[in-house]
């Protein structure tokens, strides 16, 4: 009897230093607010939105240390619509972030669906991670720097932090037989945060499938990347569908004065390979590149309050046609305004504005229509949103 007591006892005392060496923790952050579209398609649109300032989410994350400065972890974070309870993300359950691993002194190794790096070290300085919004981001965040698409059956790297300097990289299987190449994913990146300087930069590169305009199919859940937006409904670059390649590098970076900080980003993204299916207006093999350049800054008038402002600049080359014209370059010039006003350090009311002008010829083959991130396209070269919204993290 005295045997079995102490066996009782010491399994109790063995599952309470479990308990205390791992943790889980839910996590999550309800935003809503109420939206003007002066031009969805050439109607006036007033309507509530879930997600704009940051994506409605609920989470949950854990870690387990397993001695000798080694950790196990795990995140899985689901995306909603706040207004009809829908899953986000394609209707995934988990769409957001789902994704295991390991941790040491050395770096972290997860495997999952995760963000590819130019995301995690060049989104960050943009406007539309910080006080814009999704409708702050570059036109139909053409360079996934506002997080457009996440990818799937992805290896993750993220290096230790070595006095400010960070790096990592991802890959992402493509799971197609008999071809290593097609549907593949793979990025690099690496930042740098020493008092007042931030820095950032990242590299992806993504190859489609054997059914060209697959690689950003919303629907799949076997599709290297998916979203909550239709790649075939953005006509900043919808018309490219048929490349055979995908690749983005940006460059970023910060610098603080007091209240104030102003930062640059710069994006190149290329489609390359265009006319890989009967149904295009180019050229097999012709090559459509985008050059985005952002200027913003953000003032922290109070601890409480903050104000921002955005200048945004995208340029298309002209692409040739299969009938042997070129199309004319496209251009886009887009200015946002924020407030952001902090009620406690949980919730926050804030306003934003973007206008958004377009000049030339879209991915389409017709004149640019003004396309905000997320949004309607416009039935003209112009379009103007606000905002008024909530945010809650809990």
């Amino acid at each position: 009897m005295k045997k079995s007591l102490l066996a009782l006892a010491a399994l109790g005392a063995f599952a309470g230093v479990a308990h205390a060496q791992s943790s889980v923790t839910l996590y999550g952050i309800i935003d809503e607010g109420f939206n003007i579209n002066t031009n969805a398609g050439g109607k006036h649109l007033y309507n509530l939105s879930s997600g704009v300032l940051q994506g409605s989410r609920f989470g949950l994350r854990g870690t387990e240390d397993l001695g000798g400065g080694l950790k196990a972890l795990f995140v899985l974070e689901n995306g909603f619509d706040v207004n009809t309870g829908k899953l986000g993300q394609g209707g995934l359950m988990f769409g957001r972030q789902a994704y295991v691993g390991m941790s040491s002194q050395f770096g972290t190794v997860t495997l999952g669906r995760q963000y590819d790096s130019v995301v995690d070290y060049v989104g960050p300085l943009e406007a539309g991670d910080q006080w814009g919004g999704y409708i702050a981001a570059h036109p139909d965040d053409l360079d996934n720097f506002n997080n457009a698409y996440r990818t799937n059956n992805t290896v993750k790297y993220t290096s230790a932090n070595y006095g400010g300097l960070t790096f990592g990289g991802t890959y992402s299987f493509g799971g197609q037989a008999g071809n290593f190449s097609a549907n593949q994913i793979w990025s690099l990146g690496a930042g740098y945060s020493n008092g007042p300087l931030v820095l950032g930069a990242g590299y992806l590169n993504a190859r489609t499938p054997a059914n060209p305009g697959g690689l950003f199919n919303t629907a799949s859940t076997t599709s290297p990347a998916a979203s909550a937006v239709s790649f075939t409904t953005n006509p900043v670059y919808a018309g490219y569908q048929s490349a055979n390649t995908y690749q983005v590098a940006g460059l970023g970076g910060a610098y603080t004065f007091g209240a104030a900080t102003v930062g640059l980003t710069y994006s190149n993204v290329q489609f390359y390979g265009l006319g890989t299916t009967s149904a295009t207006i180019f050229n097999r093999g012709s090559t459509a590149t985008f050059n985005n350049g952002e200027l913003n800054f953000k003032y922290q008038l109070t601890p409480a309050l903050l104000v921002g402002a955005a200048f945004d600049y995208t340029r298309g080359t002209a692409v040739n046609r299969t009938n042997g014209a070129p199309t004319e370059h496209a251009d886009y010039y887009q200015g946002a305004l924020g407030i952001d006003y902090f009620l406690s350090k949980r919730t926050d009311v804030y306003v934003i504005s973007v206008f958004q002008q377009a000049s030339g010829t879209d991915s389409t083959g017709n004149s640019a229509h003004a396309s905000i991130n997320g949004l309607t396209a416009s039935s003209n070269n112009r379009q103007f949103t606000a905002r008024v919204g909530i945010r809650h993290k809990f």
